[in-house]
């Protein structure tokens, strides 16, 4: 565990901490030409050595540093102005993915998807279910009142849909950490928020459909979170 935590720490220095913008934007315009995707792959292998602090980590963190160059390779040559946002998601997904395989390679741990406890299948389906598919029964349950009118609507594209998981998310942890007092306060705090742009708007369909949404989120992540609590507490 703690060579992964090594690795990520080395991650986050090589890729964040140490790497100028000057640096990204050369590698943008000269992609695999640029000098400073070599600098930063060297980078990331003196990093990674020196952090995990074993010799015999060298050739592991040359694997590494190479993995992270040609996911980097990949990235500058296929991302464009408008994918750039979904290729950085990518990029660091893969990069995090190596590092899992390089750590758990070196200290020569095997995962057995048998031995994972039944509350941690629970609590994973339960984060799951709490995203997308709850964003997708909500929406189609409220469908039939969605508001007629919204070419005025000057909200961030998809805004609500991840405020909506990230509150479900929240109210989930609230509930197995046995913060009860937190979800109150959340709800009080969107109520607060959404107050104005409800005033503002000056229609009682608008404020009805919001609330039917937000307690239909709230409620669902409710019983989620209970159920996952009791389903852990007769599993264990």
């Amino acid at each position: 565990m703690i060579v992964f935590v090594k690795l990520l720490l080395a991650h986050l220095i090589g890729d964040f901490i140490l790497q100028p913008t000057s640096w990204v934007t050369d590698k943008e315009n000269k992609k695999h030409k640029s000098i400073y995707l070599y600098l930063h792959i060297f980078l990331h292998f003196i990093l990674a050595w020196i952090l995990v602090g074993e010799l015999a980590f060298g050739w592991f963190a040359l694997a590494l540093a190479i993995l992270h160059g040609f996911i980097d390779f990949l990235k500058l040559h296929y991302q464009n102005a408008k994918t750039k946002r979904n290729w950085f998601s990518i990029d660091q997904l893969l990069h995090l993915a190596v590092l899992i395989c390089i750590s758990l390679m070196y200290t020569k741990t095997e995962i057995h998807f048998t031995n994972i406890s039944s509350q941690l299948w629970i609590t994973l389906t339960a984060l799951i279910l709490l995203t997308k598919p709850t964003s997708l029964i909500i929406k189609n349950t409220i469908s039939i009142w969605t508001p007629e009118n919204k070419s005025n609507d000057k909200s961030l594209q998809n805004a609500g849909n991840y405020i909506g998981i990230l509150e479900r998310l929240f109210i989930f942890c609230f509930i197995l950490t046995g913060h009860f007092e937190a979800i109150g306060f959340l709800l009080a705090a969107k109520s607060i928020f959404r107050f104005g742009d409800l005033k503002e708007a000056k229609d009682r369909k608008l404020t009805e459909y919001v609330l039917i949404g937000t307690l239909l989120s709230f409620g669902i992540a409710l019983l989620t979170g209970l159920l996952v609590e009791f389903g852990i507490r007769i599993s264990s």
